[in-house]
């Protein structure tokens, strides 16, 4: 049984709606959903704030490989365009881990890589992360960290950026 720990944002259009979409397009394969997090822009770029959670599911069909296909079709179909690194779009699905029978899947090659090499230093995924998993814990430079700790490890106004709404994905 493979299990990943996706985070999903959007900040384009209907955001929420957006974000809706994966929960929708996991149907049955959806274990849980974290609260919906306004969270402001991260990597540089002006742009507007995003709506952030993290989704965890559970596929026994599905390998690392085939989750990162399963994310970029949900990114396809709501007309995701790259032109700009860490800029705008109208939805973003990161694999953050993947695990196959409790042990974790490690990759390190041009199309995945995995744990995803830059989540323990994104609020807006460790935040909902913890919120939906508070035993989560993730691999940081070959050592396993809870997720916990490495939120106390950010800068606050990282950690301050990351703002809980009324909004739910169900």
């Amino acid at each position: 049984m493979t299990s990943v720990v996706l985070s999903i944002g959007s900040n384009l259009g209907d955001r929420l709606a957006r974000l809706q979409s994966v929960v929708d397009g996991l149907d049955g394969a959806v274990r849980a959903v974290s609260p919906v997090y306004e969270t402001d822009p991260w990597g540089g770029v002006e742009q507007g704030a995003f709506l952030n959670a993290v989704v965890i599911a559970d596929d026994p069909a599905l390998d690392a490989r085939a989750w990162l296909r399963r994310a970029q079709e949900f990114e396809r179909a709501a007309d995701r365009i790259r032109d700009e690194r860490w800029g705008p779009r109208t939805l973003d699905v990161d694999l953050v881990m993947c695990s196959d029978g409790g042990r974790e899947i490690t990759s390190a090659d041009d199309e995945l890589t995995l744990p995803h090499p830059l989540a323990h230093e994104r609020a807006f995924v460790l935040v909902p992360w913890l919120a939906v998993d508070p035993a989560a814990v993730l691999t940081v430079a070959g050592e396993r960290r809870s997720v916990e700790k490495l939120i106390t490890e950010l800068d606050p106004a990282d950690r301050d950026g990351v703002r809980l709404t009324d909004s739910a994905l169900s």
